[in-house]
């Protein structure tokens, strides 16, 4: 039996390393934080961009309007996208010019097959992202700081001298999300409509109305992934939701920015054929029968891993679903399959024909006509 004062003894010594363990977790998570936070140096805050859409709010806080998440930010602190700050009450870019990834890409890698078909495109993306997308295959750029990726600095004039360096009459927003890095595309943007350059993004269409129409009188196509037509399903793959993707589909297609649709079928969340129709019947009765929807094939990736690859008959299933519903264009992704990949012409005639990203056959006019002169809708 141990006696008082040994108790007495023992009970000090198991105080004192639960102290020691608790200051050790708080150092711990300081550490951590301030990882998650780079160094601000005055030099530091001149060399950034400030943000074109926050509302500076009482004590030094700031609420970011570029997408849905609104983000309300005290000093320091990174949004959401980890792509902006709060620096001393004002919002700046982290991203503006730092270029994480670049490539010379066929634009049907976006994909877009409806808009200058065989060209090359300079597709270029930023670290960060403004959703966390359980399915990401880009995870590893767009669930970043910036601070974590290697990335070269260039400017808009440096983007677009390298279009035309490499003879792509495109320039593409894509990889991660561009609305990230709005500031920079949209800087980027008017720079290549002054060079005679296209501007095209591949995003996830979360953003808000008012920057979405700035940046429209410089877009010249999109493609958006339609993730899901439950928005409890989009919350639990992307923590955002449903509507304000739908409203920037609406917006980009009244504006006349060429549209067209990705939708990633992912077995177990948005697979199953009552969401596939609903999603089929509201994009022809709100966008039209000639919006092309790329139904795409999910390889389990990112915190998905253990989820199956979709069955190639579920995307063939849903490519037949969407042609009987009316829709004229209807496209299959990350599937080796000739007819799925094809555009045709009113007749069933063969307009364009693809294998893989590449074409094997053009028969349209540069008006985008048929053999039998009926029109093809796009961007020729």
């Amino acid at each position: 039996m141990l006696n008082t004062n040994t108790k007495n003894i023992i009970g000090q010594i198991i105080a004192i390393f639960f102290l020691i363990s608790v200051v050790g977790i708080s150092i711990w998570l300081i550490i951590q934080k301030e990882k998650n936070t780079p160094p601000i140096t005055n030099d530091a805050v001149i060399n950034l961009t400030e943000a074109s859409f926050y509302k500076q709010l009482d004590n030094g806080y700031v609420k970011c309007s570029l997408c849905p998440n609104r983000c309300i930010l005290a000093d320091k602190q990174v949004g959401l996208c980890r792509a902006r700050q709060n620096i001393d009450g004002r919002l700046y870019s982290l991203v503006y010019g730092e270029i994480a990834a670049k490539h010379i890409d066929p634009v049907e890698k976006k994909p877009l097959y409806h808009f200058m078909p065989g060209s090359r495109t300079l597709s270029i993306a930023t670290a960060g992202c403004n959703l966390s997308c359980k399915q990401c295959q880009n995870w590893d750029l767009s669930q970043k700081f910036p601070w974590e990726v290697e990335s070269v600095k260039m400017t808009p004039q440096q983007v677009v001298d390298e279009a035309l360096q490499t003879r792509s009459p495109i320039i593409a927003y894509t990889y991660s999300e561009p609305t990230i890095f709005y500031e920079f595309m949209l800087a980027t943007a008017k720079l290549a409509h002054e060079n005679n350059i296209k501007n095209i993004m591949h995003s996830a269409g979360y953003i808000n109305t008012e920057p979405l129409q700035g940046l429209i009188p410089y877009l010249d196509g999109a493609n958006i992934d339609l993730k899901a037509f439950r928005n409890e399903v989009y919350q639990e793959l992307t923590n955002g939701t449903l509507q304000p993707v739908l409203d920037t589909l609406k917006t980009l297609r009244e504006h006349d920015v060429w549209l067209e649709i990705t939708y990633l079928i992912i077995p177990g969340y948005n697979d199953d054929d009552e969401q596939i129709s609903d999603m089929i019947s509201w994009v022809k009765d709100n966008l039209g029968s000639d919006v092309p929807i790329h139904f795409s094939r999910f390889t389990p990736m990112n915190k998905l891993t253990n989820t199956i690859p979709t069955p190639v008959d579920t995307i063939k299933k849903a490519r037949q679903m969407a042609l009987d519903a009316g829709l004229k264009y209807v496209y299959t992704g990350n599937v080796p399959w000739v007819e799925g990949n094809s555009t045709f012409c009113d007749d069933g005639s063969i307009a364009i024909e693809r294998k893989g990203y590449f074409i094997s056959k053009n028969t349209l006019t540069a008006d985008g006509l048929c053999p039998d002169n009926t029109p093809v809708p796009g961007f020729w």
